[in-house]
């Protein structure tokens, strides 16, 4: 990937940020950011921006709503505080993410829906062997003291946890 600008470790700007291409983020950018290319934000970099791009790559932290028009992408140790909307999402495993995502097409959000949770699909529900077991019929037999006072053994109440 060919970077055509870099806000170093140490710099910081703020502003109204436009380019083409890749830009790359290592320092503190606050304001705005706008883009039809890659926006590639950096280990130890903070932005705190709203940011509309075709792709994005966060490394480091960011505070602000993210709309990408194909793809965002958070690598750890990357910490995300906002929303994103966008037709593409991936999250690896250790990065912090507080926010609502919305899964569109062309990266625009719409008002008009209502957000729902994400659910897994039906057909990717808990195993059969972790549902609850049904209770037996109670029993007439006497019990004292909590103790069972039945012929044999009392029923065995199954519970897969």
């Amino acid at each position: 990937m060919d970077i055509n600008a870099l806000l170093g470790k140490g710099s910081e700007f703020e502003g109204k940020l436009t380019f083409e291409g890749t830009v790359r983020i290592d320092g503190r950018f606050t304001g705005e950011i706008f883009s039809d290319g890659h926006l590639v934000v950096g280990d130890g970099a903070q932005v705190q921006a709203e940011i509309r791009v075709a792709n994005v790559t966060v490394y480091g932290t960011v505070n602000g709503n993210i709309q990408a028009t194909e793809s965002v992408e958070l690598h750890a140790p990357a910490a995300l505080r906002g929303n994103v909307t966008s037709p593409a999402l991936h999250i690896d495993k250790g990065v912090f993410f507080e926010g609502n995502c919305q899964m569109s097409s062309g990266g625009a959000a719409t008002t008009s829906a209502p957000q729902r949770p994400v659910t897994a699909p039906q057909s990717q529900a808990q195993p059969s062997v972790r549902e609850s077991q049904p209770l037996p019929a109670p029993s007439t037999r006497s019990k004292i003291s909590g103790l069972y006072q039945g012929e044999g053994r009392p029923p065995e109440l199954k519970h897969n946890f």
